[in-house]
């Protein structure tokens, strides 16, 4: 096999787990809304305005840790305290509010992510202690720390803007314009890229096929947004989402920043031979970790309405779990935020469909935990076939 088939296999085979991944999610829509459906709800209640809003709220913060996720797991590390980081953080930003006012408790938490992401990364590439470990002694020494704190009380959100970031939504003609810009820069996107094209001597694309990249997404942002607006407007936390991923696809596959995680993730030896300083990279990715967890305790706490020790239980778990279902490898160097984000809107589908359904606790368990490891099976046949 030589070298410029093998990137064109590798490239096949990760549309194929793209597309796999979509319509295994469009299959678990349509199962649960045919499995609501009662004669209150003759077409059911799933994928209806009011409870595709609440799972779009549900996907944000797992969301926003997957982001952060991928791009610790791309360099070939893992993060098992971001839940633990997310209960401090959101303490933190709740023990300030009277002291710092609304931008400084908000910036607090942040920061507090920010600065534990810089300990754990210092740890990991300067002092050579495995990630894994360095991450769970993290996850018992924050939770520690905010039980020592918050001297295991429950602190409520006092400031109303504060707690708007996790429930609220913005004004449905606001939501229509964020779509007519959208929709402007796919436009403008697609041109610059043909332009790009034809100024190189490459093939340049079909007509049909630049009309189909524009009309597609298009469409699917319109009817999100009209889908949207008939519940309240978009939801403040999933614009937040929305914004992280934008921003974490554009790091990871458009800088040089996103091409060295994955060379450092694919083969650190290689990537070290080349030039590359491996620890400076492992670093920012953990700080970017530790500032995406500090912000996702923003909007976990505001849509609670309070902060308590416990808060982010087993938040790691799920952030590595919709990294690993959207085809991210373990073994590093490869997977995308796209599928990240897909991977946590698949769990927080199966959460919200099951909950619909008055599935035990224990059964959904058990089925995440299936999903988990079909996923990961998935991925290893993916692997052996390349």
């Amino acid at each position: 096999m030589t070298d410029q088939t093998t990137p064109r296999i590798k490239l096949r085979t990760s549309a194929l787990r793209a597309y796999t991944m979509l319509l295994a999610l469009i299959a678990i829509w349509l199962f649960f809304q045919w499995a609501t459906i009662d004669a209150a709800h003759p077409f059911g209640i799933f994928l209806g305005a009011i409870n595709f809003s609440k799972l779009l709220q549900q996907t944000a913060v797992t969301g926003v840790l997957a982001v952060g996720m991928l791009m610790v797991i791309v360099s070939g590390n893992i993060d098992l305290s971001v839940g633990a980081v997310v209960g401090l953080a959101g303490g933190v930003a709740a023990m300030t509010q009277d002291r710092l006012g609304l931008a400084g408790c908000l910036a607090a938490a942040i920061v507090t992510g920010l600065l534990i992401g810089a300990l754990q990364g210092c740890l990991t590439a300067y002092v050579n202690i495995p990630s894994f470990i360095v991450t769970l002694g993290g996850l018992q020494a924050w939770r520690g720390l905010i039980l020592k704190l918050s001297k295991g009380a429950t602190i409520p959100v006092e400031l109303p803007f504060f707690r708007s970031l996790g429930k609220d939504f913005l004004n449905r003609r606001i939501g229509i314009a964020l779509a007519l810009i959208a929709i402007v820069l796919i436009i403008l996107t697609n041109l610059r890229r043909n332009r790009a094209r034809v100024k190189h001597g490459l093939k340049t694309i079909r007509t049909a096929s630049t009309v189909m990249r524009i009309v597609v997404p298009s469409l699917v942002i319109v009817a999100f947004v009209v889908l949207m607006n008939q519940a309240d407007g978009l939801p403040i936390p999933v614009i937040f989402l929305l914004a992280v991923a934008l921003a974490g696809a554009f790091l990871t596959a458009n800088t040089t920043f996103g091409r060295y995680l994955y060379a450092i993730g694919g083969n650190p030896d290689a990537a070290r031979l080349s030039g590359i300083n491996l620890k400076r990279y492992i670093l920012a990715a953990f700080c970017v970790m530790g500032a995406l967890a500090g912000l996702a305790s923003i909007l976990h706490t505001a849509r609670v309405g309070s902060a308590s020790p416990d808060a982010g239980t087993l938040m790691e778990l799920d952030a590595i779990a919709s990294c690993v279902i959207g085809g991210t490898s373990l073994m590093g160097g490869r997977g995308t935020v796209f599928g990240a984000v897909l991977g946590a809107l698949i769990l927080a589908s199966l959460d919200n469909g099951m909950s619909l359904l008055n599935v035990e606790n224990w059964a959904q368990y058990v089925v995440k935990g299936g999903v988990l490891v079909i996923a990961v099976g998935f991925d290893m046949y993916g692997r052996s076939k390349t």
